[in-house]
């Protein structure tokens, strides 16, 4: 478990105490993993759960102690024999939201921030995304989570629950919260471990700025320690390639063909027989062809004449002129 300083002992993991039911479909980002045949130390098999919150649509983020094997030593590997992440669905007695199974696990070497992936995409949910400044104390934020109501039962809820917490404390990878509402005790619980506490950025969309990572037995007032995000987004980042939804590409467009206009009809109908201009030389049209031609003929004619009549001699006054 990871504790005030990033490293620390084996404190239990808690949830959200005297919190509130979220409505269906408020937060599709929530996560419930479910982890079947968990080994334990000396022998044997128990099954547990954690929180999280979807990311993209192939990772979970959740918290780092989340994944431990039977001597309590984090791994960046599903420990169970069987994983399961429940998606999107608020009341886990209905059907609603997605299941997929997680195949691997990445571990913060700082923070106590795991990733585990899905064996699938998960499509039409809004994943959450990275906060990437600084947080300040007295920012209120909110917490989901599928864990336990009161620290002294051992069923975890049927229905995501719900509070409003205060950042009252900010070290370089712990984040401390203390919760507001609904009551000043409203606290985590077991297996809310991983759970997002998250805001609303400029647009609208959930930002994550820690998970759940510990605290005392709930309910309780005062803090409880969260794994903080901002300064572990790059190392998050260069594993999942990008936060929040997939942009989606617009299908290229073939341009678009121009069709040819339809032929005029002819004004009448041997019209149609005569060669259009553009196929005689220069442009020319054929009238003008066959009147350049008449003009040319009676040229030559002229000419020859004009030297028949230069051959002849005439006679004026006895003296001979040559014409």
């Amino acid at each position: 478990m990871i504790g005030a300083a990033g490293l620390g002992g084996a404190t239990p993991a808690y949830a959200i105490a005297n919190g509130e039911d979220a409505g269906d479909g408020d937060y599709p980002f929530s996560v419930k993993l479910t982890m079947v045949d968990l080994p334990q130390a000396g022998g044997g098999t128990r099954d547990s759960s954690c929180s999280g919150g979807l990311i993209n649509a192939r990772w979970v983020l959740t918290a780092g102690h989340c994944f431990k094997d039977a001597r309590g030593r984090r791994v960046a590997k599903p420990v169970a024999k069987r994983t399961v992440a429940t998606i999107g669905r608020a009341d886990l007695t209905g059907s609603a939201g997605q299941e997929a199974k997680v195949i691997a696990v990445r571990q913060s070497k700082v923070a106590d921030v795991a990733l585990a992936k899905l064996d699938r995409d998960i499509r039409d949910i809004t994943p959450l995304r990275l906060n990437r400044s600084k947080p300040r104390n007295g920012t209120r934020v909110r917490l989901i989570g599928f864990g336990l109501i009161d620290g002294d039962e051992s069923d975890t809820t049927e229905h995501l629950q719900t509070g409003q917490f205060t950042i009252t404390s900010v070290d370089k990878y712990v984040l401390g919260m203390s919760g507001k509402a609904p009551r000043s005790d409203t606290s985590p619980c077991p297996h809310d471990s991983g759970g997002p506490y998250f805001v609303k950025d400029k647009t609208g969309a959930a930002m994550v700025v820690g998970v759940v990572s510990g605290g005392p037995t709930c309910p309780h007032t005062g803090a409880d320690r969260s794994g903080r995000i901002d300064t572990v987004a790059t190392w998050i980042l260069g594993i999942i390639g990008r936060d929040g939804p997939v942009p989606v590409v617009a299908p290229s467009r073939a341009p678009a063909v121009a069709k040819a206009a339809a032929p005029r009809p002819p004004a009448h109908p041997k019209a149609a027989l005569r060669p259009a201009a553009d196929e005689l030389p220069y442009g020319l049209s054929l009238p003008l062809v066959i009147g350049a031609s008449l003009v040319a003929v009676v040229a030559v004619f002229l000419m020859v004449t004009a030297r028949g009549r230069r051959g002849r001699r005439r006679f004026r006054h006895g003296r001979v002129f040559r014409e």
